[in-house]
């Protein structure tokens, strides 16, 4: 028997994976609307290739949910396209989704195609109804002149968006480059997508973790309490890479679910990295955990320079960490050039500890 996304929401609440949440049981009869909706039309076609002799289907308006950290718009939205039952939807990160754009604009441009966008736009129109994003936030100049164009196709042609973001329409790409040039398609998107803020009081990753020990040495022996942590903010996914455009090229998380990556010192910290790509990687997550922080010297001390831009970053950007280390952070690196230096960043680890942390 088919079960609305309420009543899906409640059986997990009445199991003890959920917590009632006021803000969240709001949203989910117009998500229901739209599931119904895409449900009883999967095989009908819609807006500009409905036919010519066939009255066109009108897609509902998609959604837009933004709020705070940790308010469960994720996985609100996973319940949703998990539970929609129609074989064309795909559910994927922003960022990876505006990479492979880039990467088919490259190919379509290669083949000496005039417009390159509309070969991109559509693949995705005919193998998608429904397009489900994550995080969508916009910071670069050449994605914000592609989405405008990208999106008015898709909208056309009848794809369903759901996707979720930390801010509301009006502030993306704020201050940005050529602005203006942006604002017809955060019009675009009032118009086409319902905008509903969700105002939980509560952050679901904070409360898990706070209190939590998020800092384990030697990291040996912490293994499975990590693989737990992992397991209980992602939802139990495995993860996938999410390869991330930075300046012309790609620096990979290599494994992200609902917003938390995963990897390892060497992962991050042994590859020709810099302030751009940490600050990248920063901007990705909202919760980042790293593993095997060896003990740190002049043997491998440029590994030890790219860790203490990776912690300025997640600082700076306030990302809540979980990692496991060789020892304490005062004592990971106590003597050899740049020992004194790493004080400070031994100061922000222990600080990063904090329960509020990140909030």
């Amino acid at each position: 028997m088919r079960q609305t996304l309420t009543q899906i929401y409640d059986a997990r609440i009445a199991a003890g994976t959920l917590r009632p949440d006021p803000a969240q049981h709001a949203v989910l009869p117009e998500l229901e609307s739209v599931r119904l909706w895409l449900e009883e039309n999967a095989t009908r076609r819609t807006g500009l290739f409905a036919g010519l002799f066939a009255k066109p289907l009108v897609p509902p308006k998609g959604m837009y949910m933004w709020g705070g950290v940790g308010r469960g718009k994720s996985m609100l939205m996973d319940m949703f396209c998990q539970s929609t039952d129609i074989a064309k939807k795909r559910r994927v990160h922003f960022h990876a989704f505006m990479q492979d754009i880039h990467h088919g604009i490259h190919a379509a441009r290669q083949k000496g195609v005039e417009d390159p966008i509309a070969p991109v736009a559509e693949a995705i129109i005919k193998d998608t109804r429904l397009l489900c994003f994550d995080e969508m936030q916009i910071t670069d100049i050449t994605d914000a002149m592609i989405v405008g164009r990208l999106f008015e196709r898709l909208f056309a042609a009848g794809v369903v968006i759901v996707t979720t973001s930390n801010r509301p329409p009006e502030d993306l790409y704020l201050d940005g480059l050529n602005r203006s040039l942006f604002l017809p398609f955060i019009a675009m998107l009032r118009d086409r997508l319902t905008v509903h803020e969700l105002e939980s009081p509560n952050d679901y990753r904070q409360h898990r973790l706070s209190g939590a020990q998020v800092y384990f040495h030697p990291a040996g022996k912490a293994r499975a309490q990590i693989d737990n942590i992992w397991t209980d903010l992602s939802g139990g996914t495995p993860g996938a890479p999410l390869k991330l455009p930075v300046n012309g090229r790609e620096v990979e998380i290599p494994r992200f679910a609902n917003g938390i990556g995963r990897a390892t010192f060497w992962e991050f910290c042994a590859r020709p990295l810099g302030a751009a790509d940490f600050l990248a990687i920063a901007a990705a997550v909202r919760v980042l955990i790293l593993e095997d922080i060896p003990q740190l010297s002049a043997s491998n001390y440029n590994e030890a320079k790219r860790f203490v831009l990776l912690i300025d970053a997640l600082y700076e950007a306030r990302v809540r960490l979980i990692c496991s280390a060789a020892d304490e952070p005062e004592r990971l690196y106590t003597e050899g050039t740049g020992s004194f230096e790493f004080e400070r960043t031994a100061s922000r680890l222990r600080e990063m500890q904090g329960a509020d942390w990140g909030q």
